[in-house]
């Protein structure tokens, strides 16, 4: 083709909370294909070829037809630049290590316009893939060429620097499968799960039940090992020295073969292991002083594997084994030659944070090098062929042994925990067989370690995976528990700032700790404390990391579903007091009546099942959303004999309606006169439905009628505004 064409990128928005398309973040990008709405994917010869050549995996795309392949029938038969930049947007996140999969594609109100939305865990990564997207259609399109390798290797930089790490994400992605929401407190790998009061936090593998001095015992390695012995917890017998003369002494006393190890040191950097001779012990001081910067601990050397017990609470949950790393000689190669050839060849082998084994670089481990000092050898030495040559004898964890545990070894292991105080530690053991009873072998705890490494045991390079995020969560969290507290959400234009308000001192009585963001400012316990506009995400954020909050109520209105999406992912109860196309929708192109509607049944979609939602009777359009909600309903009318209403109430649903100047909830054959509207100040008085909207939500709250009664009395329609 001589003419080029071009996918123009108009506008991108980051929905960080439920929105319109689905209930997780996506990037929403409006786009512009030009010319391309003339021509199909099957109009553009050669396109498919070269596409699919640059990305064979987009065969796992289902598409429209739900299965395997589907994406590309697509493309075979015919589909539009827009739906297909969605699908390469999510396969250039995939194929950058952010897996991910929702995607959807709208035609919007001009010609060649559209809205295309497409699942990412990461702002800026969603934000680069979708340009990397475009680029690399366009040039499948025009038939030019694409440098998409590059693009991908600074995609996964991206990925590594700004991600949850493997680690977080599988304690995330075990809290999410139990139904607890998360938040993100940092850039980096700090992550609140749940909501309010209810909230736990994690920092990888430490938790806020961490104790600072159980990490600090730890990381002292002597005091650790003293604490450990008097516990009755083997332990090598060794000494702490400041020399690499008194490290020998020491050895000597203690007996040959020893270890020597960085008194503060963790995670195994540092330690040489089996040293025999005065010139190793003396070099070994040295690489352990590099690690710690002070003392060192010169130990007995106990013979056998060196294990990775990964202690939960009161017990282990997984366990890896250490190999030892070894090469053979070809009688060409050098030892750093080999090294790169036989072990950091090994695909699970790298310096991303997902890959279970690290590389190892003779030329820069001084660990290494003693290693092969000891053998009479160096990094340049070329070994004779067939002779296998020892590299690094406490090396990485590889083997998953868990169901090989001794019950006495795995007692072992969590009584070290308990001993420090740390309620997720990894203790490291050295072990002829775990397989057998502690006093059948000359087993002991080496090391007990905080914060320990998850990933062993996530990927381990040998045998069974183990879901070491769930069992953090379930330490977390009591197997009832959810982590959320009671959460509404109120949506329409019919004074829902002013009703939000109303639900949220209703809550506040009842007896909780009430935080409300709304239109007309940020509250808690009633009291105001911002006077601005707080029906936004960040406002709304700060109620739901707030550890003081019992309740929340949010008020939310289409725009902010539209550019920012929901603070939360679920709510007990959503309120929708009226559906309308205002003109200030028209800037995000919702145009009518039905597209306004896909706005407000945002709300009722995050009602949980054992939630509730809140609808008008009298609104034919809102009453539409009563099918859509998981939970129950509970509808208000002024008019009791409302059709709607009627057939709700006739099949045990709540209700709630004005007869003779009351207002009446009721439940099938039972009914309770809550109070005269008249009773209220006339400002409430006139306005019914905002009141009974607001006793639906403390009825579905399970508020008492009698507090709801003294809540609408007392309510103050006007605070005084305290601004920061």
């Amino acid at each position: 083709m001589t003419d080029k064409k071009n996918i123009e990128i108009l506008k991108v928005t980051y929905l960080r909370g439920p929105n319109i398309w689905t209930y997780r973040p996506v990037i929403e990008a409006w786009v512009n294909i030009g010319e391309l709405e003339d021509f199909p994917s099957n109009t553009l010869p050669g396109f498919y070829e070269r596409l699919t050549g640059w990305l064979p995996g987009l065969i796992e795309h289902k598409c429209s037809p739900g299965v395997r392949g589907g994406f590309l029938e697509r493309l075979r038969e015919g589909t539009w630049a827009a739906h297909i930049l969605e699908h390469v947007a999510l396969e250039i996140q995939n194929l950058s290590g952010m897996q991910t999969s929702f995607g959807k594609a709208r035609q919007m109100s001009t010609r060649g316009h559209y809205k295309i939305a497409f699942r990412t865990r990461q702002e800026q990564v969603g934000r680069a893939a979708l340009v990397v997207a475009r680029d690399l259609i366009v040039a499948a399109i025009n038939d030019t060429g694409y440098l998409l390798e590059e693009r991908l290797t600074a995609l996964r930089d991206m990925v590594d620097s700004l991600c949850l790490g493997p680690s977080t994400s599988n304690i995330v992605d075990a809290a999410t499968d139990r139904g607890i929401p998360s938040i993100r407190l940092t850039s980096g790998n700090l992550v609140q799960l749940g909501y309010g009061i209810s909230q736990r936090r994690i920092w990888t593998a430490e938790t806020d039940q961490t104790s600072a001095i159980a990490e600090e015992i730890a990381g002292d390695k002597d005091l650790t090992k003293s604490l450990l012995k008097s516990c009755g917890v083997p332990v090598p017998e060794g000494a702490l020295v400041n020399s690499p003369e008194k490290a020998w002494e020491v050895a000597q006393d203690i007996g040959l073969p020893v270890a020597v190890k960085p008194y503060d040191g963790n995670h195994g950097r540092g330690v040489t292991l089996d040293l025999s001779d005065q010139a190793s012990v003396e070099t070994a001081f040295h690489v352990a002083k590099e690690q710690s910067g002070g003392s060192v601990i010169v130990e007995k050397f106990i013979p056998g594997d060196e294990h990775r017990l990964l202690v939960v609470g009161k017990h282990v949950v997984a366990a890896a084994r250490g190999e030892s790393a070894w090469v053979v000689g070809d009688g060409k190669s050098t030892i750093t030659e080999l090294v790169n050839a036989q072990i950091n060849s090994d695909p699970r082998r790298g310096e991303a944070e997902e890959l279970p084994l690290s590389p190892l670089e003779p030329e820069k481990s001084r660990e290494v090098q003693l290693v092969l000092h000891r053998a009479g050898l160096t990094p340049a030495s070329v070994p004779d062929k067939d002779k296998r040559v020892l590299i690094q004898r406490n090396g990485n964890m590889a083997w998953d042994v868990t169901d090989e545990l001794h019950p006495t070894v795995a007692a072992t292991a969590a009584l070290a925990a308990r001993v420090v105080g740390l309620d997720i530690a990894g203790i490291d053991m050295v072990m002829e067989d775990c397989s057998k009873p502690m006093k059948s072998q000359r087993g002991a705890v080496i090391e007990v370690n905080a914060s320990p490494g998850l990933l062993y045991h996530i990927k381990p390079a040998i045998g069974t995976p183990r879901n070491v995020g769930q069992a953090i969560v379930e330490h977390l969290f009591a197997p009832e528990a959810h982590g959320r507290i009671p959460v509404i959400g109120v949506t329409g234009s019919q004074h829902t700032g002013r009703l939000a308000r109303l639900i949220a001192w209703l809550v506040h009585i009842s007896g909780k700790h009430v935080g409300l963001a709304c239109s007309e400012g940020l509250f808690l316990d009633g009291r105001q404390i911002d006077a601005r506009d707080s029906a936004q995400w960040e406002p709304s954020q700060r109620l739901l990391i707030n550890r003081s909050v019992q309740a929340a109520v949010f008020e939310n209105s289409s725009r902010m579903i539209l550019a920012e999406g929901l603070a939360y992912d679920r709510c007990a109860v959503g309120v929708v007091t009226d559906i309308r196309c205002t003109p200030d929708l028209e800037e995000f192109d919702v145009l009518d009546a039905e597209q306004a509607f896909k706005v407000a049944r945002t709300q009722v979609d995050v009602v949980l099942p054992g939630g509730t939602a809140v609808l008008p009777a009298a609104d034919p359009q809102v009453l539409e959303l009563a099918a859509l909600c998981d939970g129950k309903i509970i509808l208000y009318a002024t008019d009791g004999q409302n059709p709607a209403l009627q057939d709700h109430r006739a099949q045990s649903g709540r209700v709630l309606f004005v007869r003779n100047g009351e207002i009446v909830l009721a439940q099938g054959a039972d009914e309770i006169a809550l109070l005269p509207l008249a009773s209220l100040k006339p400002a409430k008085a006139a306005k019914p439905e905002m009141v009974m909207a607001a006793i639906g939500a403390a009825w579905a709250l399970d508020i008492p009628v009698e507090l709801i009664g003294a809540g609408l009395h007392t309510f103050d329609s006007n605070p005084k505004k305290t601004p920061y």
